[in-house]
């Protein structure tokens, strides 16, 4: 008697008769519940950001961090469970001390997200463990001054690209990049591309009131970036992200 498809998801180590292993499945579930957050890299540099929302009337956004420094030249951002986030960002952060430490250079942007995405894999094949329900996305600038952005799965895999999004409005920030991302946009643009993104896939996501978010978009929303000259991790205060959202007031509210 053949096992119900049920059965295949007891276990991370157990394989369906179509080859997929169901609590990686899962995990990307939680992912796609996550907060939105996206990366997007141009000639000059690289942008990071994502959204915050009030889950709780009481609750405090400032004290919610979702971008995050690895090293001077590396910044990572995450969308699904927050506690898998922080510990896979604090060994992020210790695979970067070592290898300065060990080699006496940066490590490259590849580097530190191949470490984290080899600990996703290993969390999929043993018994006793789930994988973790998260997606980190990193960016930065490598020593030869290239921007580079990746973006790592619950699975183990990661990829490269020019801009991506992950989380709850990741389909429709998605979309909207694609449609307006140029590589050889300056930082500024890329930055105000990240803001119209991350505006668009909030109200398609939320039942919140448009002129609202306008007027207060600059408190739900980070931004970090870091530049090719510089190489430094620096983050856009909420007044420029606010004065971003009153120069295009127009388009966001159409």
């Amino acid at each position: 008697m053949a096992a119900p498809p049920s059965a295949y998801d007891r276990a991370i180590t157990i394989f369906s008769p179509d080859g997929e292993l169901y609590q990686v499945r899962y995990a990307f579930e939680a992912v796609k519940k996550g907060w939105t957050s996206l990366g997007i890299i141009t000639d000059q540099g690289v942008i990071l950001a994502a959204e915050k929302r009030r889950m709780l009337p009481l609750l405090d956004l400032e004290g919610i961090e979702k971008i995050y420094k690895v090293d001077d030249h590396i910044g990572v951002t995450f969308a699904g469970m927050g506690s898998d986030g922080r510990v896979l960002i604090d060994y992020a952060r210790q695979v970067s001390i070592r290898h300065r430490l060990t080699y006496g250079e940066a490590p490259t942007v590849e580097y530190i997200t191949k470490s984290v995405a080899d600990i996703k894999q290993a969390y999929t094949q043993h018994g006793g463990f789930r994988p973790f329900g998260v997606a980190l996305i990193f960016g930065g600038v490598n020593n030869d001054n290239i921007p580079r952005l990746y973006r790592t799965e619950p699975g183990g895999q990661y990829f490269s690209y020019y801009a991506v999004a992950i989380g709850l409005g990741g389909d429709v920030a998605n979309n909207y990049m694609e449609k307006q991302y140029n590589k050889n946009m300056s930082l500024s643009d890329a930055i105000e591309l990240a803001v119209k993104a991350l505006f668009k896939s909030r109200v398609s996501t939320s039942d919140e009131n448009k002129n609202d978010l306008i007027n207060n978009f600059g408190q739900y929303v980070e931004i970090a970036y870091i530049d090719v000259k510089q190489k430094m991790f620096s983050r856009v205060s909420e007044k420029e992200i606010n004065d971003i959202v009153a120069d295009n007031k127009g388009e966001l509210l159409s």
